[in-house]
């Protein structure tokens, strides 16, 4: 009998088999198609090869402001591609690598819970004391009468050797800001209809507020509150009717597919009675266990955040708990990031959320505009904020615009797992100069004593 099967072999299946095996677990994984899942082969990794592409082609165009002129001539999209299928090989042929050095037993096909001991794979049943489910998400359509026809998802832009004119991006999350960004980067002309009153809704709101200035500066239009109603073609394009506070008709080329939902439909849950959440994800506990004693579930399977780094994070404590450990995860300690220019990095809670939450808000802000290396660089758009709990000096939230904050967030989530104030982040020390000394100095505005800033 296994220790443990694992279901789903991409960032979070992996790395939890691992875990389980470092613990001296006899464990399988099931995949049915690719190691890496989303992540690796049409997700992250894919994705930040474009981002990177798109990056590189505004810094030559911005190298004018340091003497160096580089017109650009062309851009191979096929090379882009490439890149990106060569890396996700070579990150794949790693994780197999790994799994195999680790001991752990990888079985390929689709997985059947026949009992919370019992897997099903291809008529075979594989016998195990504990579960742990990491299916991931996959792309669904709207039901929108002839939106096929002009369609684009995601995976279709990682795979792109042409650019569409036009795209209408609907949705206002990560995945769509990031998109929309991609795109316009390389000559489309985006429209953004977010069903909500901004992009990012649940952000802070002046992270929100930053993103959205960036997008619009560089050519994007946001509509707010609007969502797609009806997609008609004829010989002159194709004609998309938005609805909200006033409908709206616009004719684009595509409309990009970039709404997700977790992978549980098909693995017997409901026979075992694996509650699931209003959005299909399954339901866990702070131990990552669901409703089934011995079942436990990971990443975008549980409807969650469904960030890479969440479910590779989950990995961790869902095996060790597997194994017996009773550890509890720290769902408020998970990172949100965009690749976009300038970057967003954020973790805990917003301003806002944390005022409805009770707490005697205290906030502290330091604008990129005024930090030392931004200057040098030129990358002045951004800023980084601070929310804390006033009586405790608790640090609730750290919020970043700017380059390199999905880098320096990193040690705000530290900061925040060590439970330090924010008069110790305040006092503590950064090189000279960097963007990570713009954290300290939010902190310390926080504490009422920047010293950088005009006295308010």
């Amino acid at each position: 009998m296994h220790d443990v099967i694992v279901i789903g072999g991409g960032s979070g299946g992996y790395a939890a088999a691992i875990r389980a095996s470092q613990l001296g677990g006899q464990v399988a994984l099931v995949e049915g198609a690719e190691i890496g899942g989303t992540c690796v082969n049409r997700g992250c990794i894919p994705s930040k090869i474009w981002l990177r592409g798109a990056d590189l082609l505004r810094r030559v165009k911005a190298g004018e402001e340091f003497g160096i002129r580089a017109p650009v001539e062309t851009i191979d999209f096929n090379a882009v591609v490439a890149r990106k299928n060569g890396v996700s090989a070579e990150i794949r042929m790693g994780m197999e690598a790994l799994l195999q050095n680790n001991g752990v037993e990888v079985v390929n096909g689709r997985a059947t819970l026949k009992s919370p001991q019992e897997v099903e794979i291809g008529g075979r049943i594989i016998q195990t004391k504990k579960v742990i489910i990491a299916t991931g998400s996959s792309l669904i359509s709207p039901e929108v009468s002839g939106l096929n026809e002009v369609a684009m998802t995601t995976d279709d832009v990682l795979e792109m050797t042409a650019v569409p004119e036009s795209m209408l991006v609907c949705g206002a999350g990560y995945i769509e800001v990031e998109m929309a960004y991609l795109l316009n980067t390389f000559g489309c002309n985006v429209i953004m209809a977010a069903e909500s009153a901004r992009i990012l809704p649940g952000e802070d709101s002046d992270t929100s507020q930053r993103i959205a200035q960036a997008l619009r500066e560089n050519g994007v239009e946001i509509i707010p509150r609007a969502s797609l109603e009806s997609v008609k073609t004829a010989s002159g394009g194709t004609t998309c009717v938005l609805s909200g506070p006033k409908e709206r008709s616009l004719t684009v080329e595509k409309v990009l597919i970039s709404k997700r939902v977790p992978n549980t439909t098909g693995l017997g849950l409901k026979k075992i009675g694996v509650a699931l959440n209003k959005v299909q994800g399954i339901r866990v506990n702070d131990r990552l266990e669901s409703s089934v004693e011995g079942v436990f579930a990971i990443g975008d399977a549980t409807g969650g955040s469904m960030l890479s780094h969440a479910a590779s994070s989950m990995s961790v404590f869902a095996a060790e708990n597997a194994m017996g450990a009773h550890n509890r995860y720290p769902f408020h300690l998970i990172p949100r990031c965009l690749w976009t220019q300038p970057e967003m990095g954020a973790v805990g809670l917003s301003e806002e959320d944390a005022e409805k939450k009770g707490y005697d808000v205290e906030t502290g802000v330091f604008p990129y505009a005024i930090n030392g290396l931004a200057m040098a660089h030129n990358q002045v758009d951004g800023a980084v904020k601070v929310v804390s709990d006033e009586r405790y000096g608790e640090i609730l939230g750290v919020h970043i615009v700017g380059s390199n904050a999905t880098e320096i967030i990193g040690e705000a989530v530290m900061a925040m797992q060590l439970e330090a104030t924010v008069q110790e982040l305040a006092r503590s020390i950064r090189v000279h100069p960097t963007f990570s000394e713009a954290v300290v100095d939010a902190a310390r505005d926080a504490g009422n004593w920047a010293l950088y800033l005009p006295r308010g």
